[in-house]
């Protein structure tokens, strides 16, 4: 919300506790022309929190337009006054509450990744496709799309500057993310809420999590989806203690895509190891690290060196932009696939067996419970390769 102001913010991202992004000392919205009108969380500690950092930007939200529990979404979308809705709950909401929003008219930025299951992958698409009939934009926090380097050189790609593709490499190789150790009068549910990176039904595993960037970028370039995973191997063998849930903590997946382009994905959330976040796509004429360089086989490099304005910002800008200008964005279908490109990927890992994205696209299973509710929710025990079945 700091970003789509057009404020400053200052990150923090712990080893324990809350990762948090409050409002920087002495910033002011840019944006003069947004306000923001109604808050909604789960819960009220976490609603205050952000009430308060809207507070330092000077709006002042009062308790009639500040909505906590599971159906506050729909008390927020109920207001006339809210035309731009920002999604940022754990992702496994991401699919129910994109349809609310869109059913009510609302303009909707949402973060990334947009569902943790096949059936919600299914419900981005589909609410995207209403979102167009219905004249609403929807923009996604996959930010790199929106980053005038890796635009440049993706267009450069696309024009032929290293021949025909021949295969991709993508990492999101790093530390570990902050966790929020469980407190004795916290239920399950509420633990699992709070700490959802650590819970697949929450986070879809980091795999999708936090990978989909690097996917996205690959789905970008490549200019489609994978056709289906060859192979893939995970495990969960540094973090295995329970306060960190059940997900893994590294994946290294094979994709094909169309053309006989193959790319190979790693990802890892494990510390004192070597870190690398990036992309690469090889040529027939050469290669490039999708962001802002290109290497030909024969003549000279290229590489854009401009110092690029926020891209956290700018996502935010050209969803507006565009609402203003008449022909709203809708990034629906792109987030949908790079979402789900990573869901293939946990699961081939998880079950040790390749998956067909047709296929795959069939799936039934939803993750989470049936009911919304603070009380019991067991964790489910981690997935073993040869046991675990993707249906």
């Amino acid at each position: 919300m700091i970003d789509a102001l057009g404020a400053e913010r200052l990150t923090v991202y712990p080893q324990s506790g809350y990762h948090t992004e409050t409002v920087a000392q002495d910033t002011k919205v840019s944006q003069s022309r947004m306000r923001v009108v109604a808050l909604a969380d789960v819960f009220e500690d976490r609603l205050e929190s952000c009430r308060k950092q809207m507070g330092k930007l000077g709006f002042d939200l009062g308790p009639e337009v500040c909505f906590s529990g599971f159906d506050a979404y729909k008390q927020l979308l109920s207001m006339t006054d809210v035309n731009y809705v920002i999604l940022a709950t754990p992702p496994h909401f991401r699919p129910l509450h994109l349809q609310a929003a869109i059913n009510a008219g609302k303009h909707v930025f949402m973060e990334k990744p947009v569902a943790v299951d096949v059936p919600g992958v299914r419900m981005v698409m589909e609410a995207g496709k209403l979102a167009r009939q219905k004249g609403v934009g929807i923009a996604a926090g996959t930010q790199r799309r929106h980053d005038r380097g890796y635009r440049e050189t993706i267009e450069r790609i696309h024009g032929g500057a290293i021949g025909e593709l021949v295969y991709g490499k993508c990492y999101w190789n790093g530390g570990q993310i902050w966790v929020v150790n469980r407190k004795q009068e916290w239920s399950d549910m509420e633990w699992q809420l709070r700490n959802w990176n650590y819970f697949t039904w929450l986070s879809g595993d980091h795999i999708v999590e936090q990978h989909v960037h690097n996917l996205d970028i690959m789905n970008w370039v490549i200019g489609s989806h994978p056709l289906r995973v060859v192979s893939g191997l995970g495990g969960r063998q540094v973090r295995t203690d329970p306060r960190y849930g059940h997900i893994y903590d590294h994946f290294a997946v094979e994709y094909e895509y169309p053309g006989g382009v193959s790319v190979f994905s790693q990802c890892r959330q494990i510390n004192r190891c070597k870190n690398m976040v990036s992309e690469e796509i090889v040529g027939t004429g050469g290669m490039s690290n999708c962001k802002d360089y290109i290497q030909p086989k024969s003549g000279e490099a290229w590489s854009r060196r401009q110092k690029e304005p926020s891209a956290y910002k700018r996502e935010h800008e050209d969803l507006i932009n565009s609402i203003r200008q008449g022909n709203p964005i809708n990034e629906a279908q792109t987030i949908a696939e790079a979402t789900m490109t990573g869901i293939i990927g946990r699961e081939a890992v998880y079950s040790g067996q390749g998956i067909d994205w047709d296929e795959a696209m069939k799936s039934e299973t939803k993750l989470g419970p049936e009911q919304y509710k603070l009380g019991d929710h067991p964790v489910p025990p981690v997935p073993m390769p040869g046991t675990y079945r993707f249906v």
